[in-house]
């Protein structure tokens, strides 16, 4: 077993590690209190070839692999995770969606090239009002029109769905037959019906683009459907498990973050005539906090390894997700208290950290969803 990183790996770490510290780092604080996404950075960021790191060269990809992928959004998310969940939905929810369905090539190429090569942005709509961790309470119908459908109904939550040119709209054909009748489409930016709804306003990750996503009588043709009546509730639940990975990758990129902020405060400052890290109970503090993080670390890179290779993931991503996200909650919250009154300032970054870190334990999944995963699969 080996925990060493490739060279061409760390070479793609080190890629967006430069381009984080140039276009992410200055006027992230700015960004958090505007709600404003850096949406140019997007794209470039998307031209480098940072979206299609785990999709085959066929369909826009690079093939690299999907660890560099988990890699980058922990890179981006220690400075900015309102950018790391932007880039993970983008790349795990709406290109998994598409990936990992039934579509065909030609619908791939059609629907997922222009993502993973940068062209174009993609959101992921199956989340409603009454339906969040409870998938199959969809209300969003999938009324067949000759050979189309007609779709109504209303989307929330939806990060991305603001800029995105693409979205994958999950529907019931039949409300009767409940996920049985569950499919999938690919919905885009400008189709007569298909609107943004409401903006949220959120207490953390206030730069990413959230919003309803509104279907009035949007009418779309067969060849975008991605997932056959009775096939959409079993690929949205595959896509989130991939998702769930990357949502880890962006928790454990705000607790590295949050740290690092810590330990060169706990270097500079001073307090009763000595830096403040040689205050014991502050020492012993960190060091608690450093392994929580190496744990998390290793549970989230084997997920990442094993979706990489094929092989069964469901429980590793639910335990990389449960374990990296209250990891990056406990983590963000002590950083606050170890910078004093100054963590609780804008400018030194670790509030913001902390209110971005409360969601990664709610989204794709509640925290309470990833234990039920965990011991369904322990006693099935």
């Amino acid at each position: 077993m080996d925990f060493e990183i490739t060279k061409q790996q760390q070479a793609i770490v080190d890629q967006v590690r430069d381009f984080t510290a140039k276009r992410l780092r200055p006027g992230v604080v700015e960004r958090d209190e505007a709600s404003e996404f850096p949406l140019e950075a997007f794209k470039e960021f998307g031209k480098m070839g940072m979206f299609g790191l785990c999709y085959p060269k066929a369909f826009g990809g690079s093939d690299v692999g999907y660890l560099p992928y988990i890699l980058a959004v922990e890179e981006v998310s220690k400075v900015d995770a309102s950018f790391g969940i932007g880039f993970s939905v983008n790349t795990s929810l709406y290109g998994g969606s598409v990936m990992y369905s039934s579509a065909t090539d030609e619908q791939k190429k059609r629907f997922l090239a222009p993502i993973a090569s940068g062209q174009a942005i993609g959101s992921f709509g199956l989340t409603e009002e009454t339906a969040g961790s409870d998938a199959a309470g969809q209300q969003t119908i999938a009324t067949k029109d000759g050979d189309g459908y007609i779709l109504n109904g209303t989307k929330i939550f939806n990060t991305n769905g603001p800029i995105a040119d693409y979205t994958v709209i999950y529907a019931l054909t039949d409300p009767a037959l409940g996920i049985k009748g569950m499919c999938a489409f690919v919905l885009e930016k400008g189709m007569e019906g298909f609107h943004i709804g409401r903006l949220e306003n959120k207490m953390g990750i206030r730069s990413a683009q959230v919003s309803e996503m509104v279907l009035e009588n949007v009418r779309v043709s067969a060849d975008r459907m991605i997932a056959k009546p009775g096939e959409g509730f079993k690929l949205a639940m595959k896509t989130l498990d991939g998702g769930r990975i990357g949502v880890g990758a962006q928790a454990l990129g705000l607790a590295e973050g949050a740290f690092d902020i810590a330990v060169e405060h706990l270097k500079k400052r001073e307090q009763f005539g000595k830096p403040l890290y040689k205050q014991q109970y502050l020492a012993f503090k960190m060091a608690e906090l450093y392994a929580d993080i190496e744990k998390a670390r290793l549970v989230l890179y084997k997920a990442a390894c094993l979706k990489e290779a094929g092989k069964p993931f469901t429980m590793e991503a639910a335990v990389a997700k449960l374990t990296c996200t209250d990891v990056a909650m406990k983590v963000t919250t002590e950083c606050v208290q170890m910078l004093g009154g100054n963590g609780y300032m804008k400018e030194y970054h670790v509030e913001r950290m902390m209110r971005d870190a409360k969601i990664t334990q709610i989204y794709e999944g509640t925290n309470e969803i990833q234990k039920l995963v965990i011991s369904g699969g322990l006693f099935r």
